[in-house]
């Protein structure tokens, strides 16, 4: 009679990969605020260049631009990614032993909101104007929030579906979601020129800084 093989324990989470990754991405996220609240000129002026490029292409093309704005309204809308989210939150909380996990995932997501949030007010960033408009935005432009959102759900669910091993199809196919998701809807906001490039870049930046930073408290939590 065989004897059940022993699993050998999950090896821990390397701190200092998380830890580099969390100040390079703050390090910067800070870079590129401080251009864009300076006004710094090169930025702007390949801001300028993408964004008019961009709203031909928009202007031109008016069956793509109908589409991006449904993903934009409604697929990628922070909204949508909140209630994903929220989604998540729920059956973690279901699932009594993951209750602090359910907590840090609805935390973090919050503190995405009221940092993009404040930053806007902060900074204050006009949003590109034409003359002939597709579509339209409210609030400050940087960072963007689309973005930014996109960035933290898809990161921290991934991050979560990660962690708990999932089958390689299985991974594969919510790997390509996410990438899809993030990156194409800040190329929606772009294209239909409620956006300058680097206002997406920021969002960027932001959202992984901050799944970062929320991954590197999970670990130690977790591990302590």
């Amino acid at each position: 009679m065989h004897s059940a093989p022993v699993e050998s324990p999950p090896r821990p989470p390397d701190h200092r990969t998380t830890t580099r990754a969390a100040a390079a991405l703050t390090l910067c996220s800070a870079l590129l605020l401080t251009l864009v609240v300076l006004k710094w000129h090169p930025l702007l002026s390949v801001d300028g260049d993408i964004a008019r490029t961009t709203h031909r292409w928009a202007v031109d093309e008016s069956g793509l631009t109908h589409a991006f704005r449904i993903l934009t309204d409604w697929v990628w809308d922070p909204w949508t990614m909140r209630l994903v989210c929220a989604v998540a939150v729920v059956w973690l909380a279901w699932r009594r032993s993951a209750w602090w996990t359910a907590l840090w995932l609805a935390v973090t997501c919050a503190l995405g909101s009221l940092l993009q949030q404040t930053l806007k007010a902060a900074v204050d960033r006009p949003r590109p104007v034409w003359s002939d408009p597709v579509d339209s935005a409210s609030y400050a432009a940087f960072p963007s929030g689309h973005a930014m959102t996109a960035t933290v759900v898809c990161g921290l669910l991934l991050w979560l579906l990660h962690r708990h091993g999932p089958g390689r199809a299985v991974w594969r196919t919510a790997l390509a979601v996410g990438v899809v998701s993030v990156l194409g809807v800040g190329l929606t906001r772009v294209w239909l020129g409620v956006h300058w490039p680097s206002d997406v870049v920021g969002g960027w930046l932001l959202g992984a800084m901050l799944v970062a930073l929320a991954v590197l408290v999970h670990q130690r939590k977790i591990h302590s």
